[in-house]
């Protein structure tokens, strides 16, 4: 039997290893006992031992501690929380409930795991997540250390460890597929598509049966623990194994120079709302751990799911600190992207703070000092801060660049002006902070919403396959089909769709700042019209690989885009200058169809422009035609055509290989103008060293 020594240590919060044996420390302000329990297996009914935290000898202010000799990484373990129950009070203690450690480096699944027993009274233990005691020293990281590559030189690709590599075409081990493991086997892909940073959906432990009933909590925006690593994704059902698999993957993805950034969470977790389950923080001390309303057995709701961490509580705000340096430091991830990141803007009583607490703390932790961390800078109760979210390294998802870019492809009125704003790196939202370029991160679409194909395909959304009767997910798509709602065999309409979907992509790897793109959308996978699959684990999620082969010109057409992205060497242009200044000292130009006369009129449909990239002695003119017929476009004169004509690299309505050229071998354009088909992009570019 072990030997117990009730007195332990506040610090570190969690269960820390030691040669001799394991410290526990819970944080609880509120409660009146504490009791740690240890389980042999994850689905066992009863604890094999249980030890009453000693609320004297055992509590350190609000801190319940112990120390147990003899116990080793891999003991599964929980908590038994007393105190009282009186939800008019924000109090929701349940002693009948087996509780994760908030602190808890990995979380251990029984197979019968039951959400809807830690929502009613009784016991769960059997059903129950347990805890696992993890030794985050004893990992051979053989050299590893995050990248830091320049912001200015980042090609995000968004992704879903699971979807990646779980359809039966991906063609990894069987054993692998869905799995950390897998995406593994899959980054000579990445590196062939030239990607330089993965940006994973959700990864922490999250409860896959927060979802409609007979459905699956595929995106895992739905968190219980904020250390572990998603059991679920790992190949290795071990207690130890999830967290040494993640960090296998992120040591081989650094390998192949790709950065890891994480998809974080921590604006609400998976209890919900009042009748929600308990399964950590609720039994723990829920008046901390969640914004309640003046109605203190409510929730306030601003990230849509029921509940809403207290994020700028200091217990909590110690918390996100604490789990985002656990992931620099122990799991060397290189950023971070934090869903609903407005909610971190929000006071106890929701208000917005002009200087949030948490948010500098994260900005100004010198641990997380050159980490990169992205927000998603709105919420779901309306808070919108694109273009005013606190700080000075925070960069931001530019949803406005996903609106303006699908409202002038689609052919819309009085968009020309905003979409021209946002090949530019977007200044009317970001000029007046005077930070660098970066800040924007310019995307058409992500997991949340259609994909790119989709994008092209579907007027309106499709999303039966959820049982809510289509009423989910968002209505305001600013999609167009083409003329055909869903497949098609017509070839025009296929071409055309085809041409759309190669539009978006060069005008997103093009624009000024940080490009993303979707998983997938690079081979035009389809989710079918869904614009909301968080709760389709199946092939309406996955990646299928025949894609691959299906939209080789695509494929062959994104790899292209990427690596001249990537020749540009933009680190020695800008890195160090803001947007303001690039765009003061840039020689650049707006164009109509005829030179120097753009069209900023409500019922313009076309814009080109001229830049000159100094570094590289090259002057490249874009045109992207929006409107439904061709138009000629004049060209900017040549003195010297022999040598330095004008060359084109791309045109969106050529058929493949003529789509998009060598750099080397882009032929001359001999005409004073060029024709721009309908709905098409054109990419020319000339040599000025011999001007």
């Amino acid at each position: 039997m072990s030997h117990i020594n009730t007195k332990g240590r506040s610090s570190p919060l969690g269960a820390t290893v030691y040669e001799d044996g394991v410290n526990f420390s819970v944080f609880s302000r509120n409660a009146t006992g504490v009791e740690l329990l240890f389980f042999d297996h994850e689905d066992n009914d009863k604890p094999v031992r249980s030890i009453q935290i000693d609320p004297w000898a055992g509590r350190t202010y609000h801190y319940w501690h112990v120390f147990v000799s003899g116990v080793q990484a891999g003991q599964l373990y929980g908590y038994r929380v007393r105190g009282p129950h009186e939800p008019a009070r924000g109090m929701r203690f349940d002693p009948s409930k087996v509780l994760l450690d908030p602190y808890g480096r990995g979380v251990a699944v029984p197979r019968n795991y039951s959400r809807e027993a830690a929502s009613k009274a009784g016991d769960n233990a059997a059903v129950a997540m347990k805890s696992v005691v993890v030794d985050t020293h004893k990992y051979n990281w053989e050299g590893d250390t995050s990248i830091k590559r320049p912001s200015s030189r980042m090609i995000i690709y968004e992704m879903h460890v699971r979807g990646f590599t779980r359809h039966p075409s991906s063609g990894v081990s069987e054993k692998a597929r869905g799995t950390y493991a897998g995406l593994i086997e899959k980054i000579p892909y990445l590196q062939e598509l030239g990607v330089t940073a993965v940006e994973l959906l959700p990864v922490f432990q999250f409860d896959a049966q927060d979802c409609p009933p007979g459905l699956v909590n595929y995106w895992g925006y739905a968190p219980v623990s904020f250390f572990s690593p998603h059991q679920a994704y790992s190949s290795r059902q071990d207690p130890l194994g999830p967290t040494d698999e993640f960090r296998d993957m992120v040591k081989a993805l650094h390998r192949a120079d790709i950065e890891v950034i994480l998809d974080v969470v921590f604006n609400h977790t998976a209890e919900g709302g009042q009748s929600g389950p308990t399964l950590s923080f609720r039994g723990l001390d829920n008046s901390m751990y969640y914004i309640l309303e003046q109605d203190c057995s409510r929730y306030a709701n601003y990230s849509g799911t029921g509940n809403t961490l207290n994020a700028n509580h200091p217990v909590v705000r110690r918390m996100i600190v604490d789990s985002l340096r656990y992931w620099v430091e122990e799991m060397h991830v290189d950023g971070f992207r934090f869903d609903l990141a407005s909610i971190l803007a929000r006071d106890v009583s929701g208000h917005l703070m002009p200087n949030p607490p948490v948010l500098w703390d994260i900005e100004s932790d010198p641990v997380l000092a050159g980490t990169k961390i992205i927000a998603e800078a709105w919420d779901a109760a309306g808070l919108y801060q694109v273009g005013s979210f606190v700080g000075d390294s925070w960069k931001e998802w530019n949803g406005r660049f996903r609106d303006d870019a699908r409202s002038f492809f689609r052919g819309q009125d009085g968009s020309v002006t905003r979409f021209a704003d946002r090949l530019m790196g977007s200044p009317q939202i970001y000029g007046h902070e005077n930070r660098e370029v970066e800040q924007s991160v310019n995307f058409v679409t992500c997991h949340d919403g259609f994909t790119l194909n989709d994008l092209v395909s579907y007027n309106s959304k499709h999303n039966e396959a959820n049982r809510e009767g289509n009423r989910d997910g968002s209505d305001d798509n600013l999609s167009w089909n083409c003329g055909v709602e869903g497949p098609t065999d017509d070839p025009a309409v296929e071409k055309l769709r085809n041409r759309q979907v190669k539009n978006f992509l060069t005008v997103t790897m093009l624009s000024l700042g940080v490009p993303m793109i979707l998983m997938g959308d690079e081979v035009r996978r389809t989710q079918h019209g869904n614009n909301n699959a968080y709760c389709l684990d199946n092939e309406i999620s996955w990646f299928d690989w025949t894609l691959v082969t299906k939209h080789a010109d695509l494929h062959r057409f994104v790899k292209l885009l990427i690596a001249r992205r990537r020749l540009r060497e933009v680190e020695h242009e800008y890195q160090r200058v803001t947007l303001n200044q690039l765009l003061r000292d840039a020689n650049k130009a707006w164009h109509g169809t005829k030179l120097g006369q753009p069209d900023w009129g409500d019922h313009s449909h076309s814009i080109a422009f001229t830049a000159e990239i100094k570094t590289q002695r090259l002057l490249f003119h874009m045109i992207m035609n929006a409107y439904r017929e061709p138009l000629d476009f004049e060209l900017p004169p040549v003195e010297n055509r022999g040598k330095n004509s004008w060359r084109r690299w791309i045109d969106t309505a050529l058929d493949s290989p003529n789509d998009i050229i060598g750099w080397q071998t882009s032929p001359p354009v001999q005409n004073l103008s060029y024709q721009a088909a309908p709905h098409s992009v054109v990419v020319l570019w000339r040599n000025t060293s011999n001007d």
